[in-house]
């Protein structure tokens, strides 16, 4: 019995007792009550406070409520007994065989174990990184690689259509001073003062002009304009290729130029003086952003005519909602915090719902350590320290977890010597080690003929549930049974950390069930139906850690 299953028997003894007249809800019986993992052990399996919630409601008193509740659930197969807690809560406890049996559920679901319809049907355009093309990745845009790509299996695991976009800025002063930075190398000269340095511009450089000798000799308008558009290809593709050996590709690879190219900025300004959200002052075209909660309305065609950097938001995120897209989400680095209100002002004036429609998720600084000291610059990029430098110091199944492992809005210091450690210290490799000694418990169950059922070809008469009666494979069927509800909160609240602290769990309640209960016959031991329920909790427990490491876009090695 899982924490949902308890939850929907909690709900349909409330409609029996409705239907019996023992108890009146006006407002009827919830859809659903919440059901949660008691902190102290001795008060059973799950815990609820529906009484508390419902008594007054129902004209009377919580403990008078929660009596009722107990005599009807103690009724319900598979709960074992009900005991009532303080001044109404309902502490329960569910029998051995209906715990044990979510193990062959696990493993019957395999790859599709933890998956919901939280957003079924809805379609989700996720943008993150979105890095310039002006040089490589730095460690504020890996982060966003790995919690961005993150949240994505996760919308995808809670039932969402996602499509993973780069906004692409190859428009705009960015541009210009990267391409002055390589005309600078091209002709021996130091870079312009707010231009770009580091060895990489020096790199791109003598790469364009390998592709293209005629460039040394055109004057200096003509080959800027070369090291613009090679340079930044090259620059792009550095990057796509970085990010594609990180584990992380897009679906859509949006060019901001096109914006201003194809009349789409025209598209949205017009839109929006038709909804009446634009007026004329100062020779300039203002959208009306304050009256929508923004600081102070926002000038978006200056009065030189040309459009102003906003104009160019507006054009995109129309253009997202035309290509039909329910919510867009759009990650970004802390110093864009000021950001949100004018976007979401934006939103609101096109007819659409801030924080429904359009969200903007922040993320905070990465500060790599190095025997204590912070890490300031990379050899190559001269000033921060890039994906590639992440990843040849810790490896990219540890880069990715440790950047998914913490509350986005929280500043992270990675220790790169406790990253790269082989030992339970290390989280990513603690998480793995249990996979991998998992997966050597099968191989071995398996070389005694003791062989687990995996996918449709698993049946609940494969082995006695009821065996699974230890303390300590209670516990781990239960963290094991939480994983759904830990993906729906991670989708639901755009946390990806929390199926990483949920695997850290799992993986310790794996290894105290294993210190505990032996899995395999020893010596001249046949094997035995205890034998076989031990080796189907290890199969779920698999289940579980591959299917958690692979939200995180980690690898759950066989053998380690």
């Amino acid at each position: 019995m899982t924490p949902d299953q308890l939850s929907t028997a909690i709900v349909d003894a409330l409609t029996g007792l409705v239907h019996d007249a023992a108890i009146t809800l006006p407002d009827g019986v919830p859809a659903s009550v919440t059901v949660e993992r008691p902190r102290q052990k001795g008060h059973g399996d799950y815990a609820t406070n529906v009484a508390l919630q419902l008594a007054k409601k129902a004209g009377t008193n919580p403990r008078e409520f929660a009596a009722l509740m107990a005599a009807r659930l103690e009724q319900t197969d598979g709960i074992a007994s009900v005991e009532i807690a303080g001044p109404g809560f309902l502490n329960i406890t569910v029998e051995a065989a209906a715990q044990g049996v979510v193990a062959a559920q696990i493993v019957a679901a395999g790859a599709a174990y933890g998956a919901t319809d939280e957003f079924a049907g809805e379609k989700i355009n996720l943008e993150f990184v979105s890095a310039n093309p002006t040089g490589p990745l730095h460690i504020g845009g890996v982060r966003w690689a790995a919690v961005g790509d993150a949240l994505g299996r996760i919308f995808t695991m809670a039932g969402a259509e996602v499509s993973r976009e780069y906004y692409f800025n190859d428009h705009g002063a960015q541009i210009d001073r990267f391409s002055s930075s390589l005309l600078a190398s091209v002709r021996g000269l130091p870079a312009p003062e707010d231009g770009y340095g580091g060895q990489y511009i020096h790199e791109i450089a003598r790469s364009v002009v390998a592709k293209r000798p005629d460039v040394v000799d055109l004057p200096d308008e003509k080959a800027q304009e070369v090291l613009r558009f090679e340079g930044v290809e090259m620059m792009f593709a550095e990057i796509k290729q970085s990010l594609h050996d990180f584990g992380v590709d897009f679906d859509v690879y949006f060019h901001e130029d096109n914006l201003h190219t194809s009349g789409a900025v025209q598209r949205a300004i017009a839109r929006l003086t038709e909804l009446g959200n634009t007026y004329e002052a100062d020779g300039a075209l203002w959208l009306k952003t304050e009256q929508f909660g923004d600081d102070k309305d926002r000038v978006i065609v200056r009065s030189n005519g040309e459009p102003a950097y906003l104009s160019g938001d507006l054009a995109y995120y129309l253009d997202k909602r035309e290509r039909g897209f329910d919510r867009c989400f759009i990650m970004l680095g802390a110093d864009h915090h000021g950001y949100v209100g004018r976007m979401m002002a934006m939103c609101a004036a096109f007819g659409d719902q801030p924080h429904v429609n359009l969200e903007i998720l922040i993320g905070q600084m990465v500060n790599l350590l190095a025997n204590g000291e912070p890490l300031r610059m990379s050899k190559r990029a001269g000033t921060v320290i890039t994906i590639d430098d992440l990843v040849e110091a810790i490896g990219v199944d540890a880069a990715r977890y440790a950047l998914a492992r913490y509350s986005s809005d929280s500043t992270i210091d990675l220790d790169l010597e406790l990253w790269s450690k082989q030992s339970s210290d290390n989280p990513v490799y603690y998480v793995q080690y249990a996979h991998a000694r998992v997966a050597s418990i099968l191989r071995n169950g398996a070389e005694l003929g003791i062989v687990v059922s995996t996918g449709s070809d698993v049946e609940v008469d494969d082995f006695d549930p009821s065996l699974l009666s230890h303390e300590k494979e209670g516990e781990l069927l239960r963290s094991l049974a939480e994983f759904p509800r830990v993906v729906a909160a991670a989708a639901q609240l755009r946390e990806p950390h929390r199926v990483a602290r949920y695997l850290e769990d799992t993986a310790a309640a794996y290894h105290r069930f294993y210190d505990s209960c032996r899995v395999l016959p020893m010596g001249e031991e046949e094997a035995g139906d205890l034998h076989r329920a031990r080796l189907m909790l290890v199969a779920a427990t698999r289940t579980v850690l591959a299917n958690g490491l692979a939200l995180l876009g980690v690898s759950a090695p066989e053998r380690m």
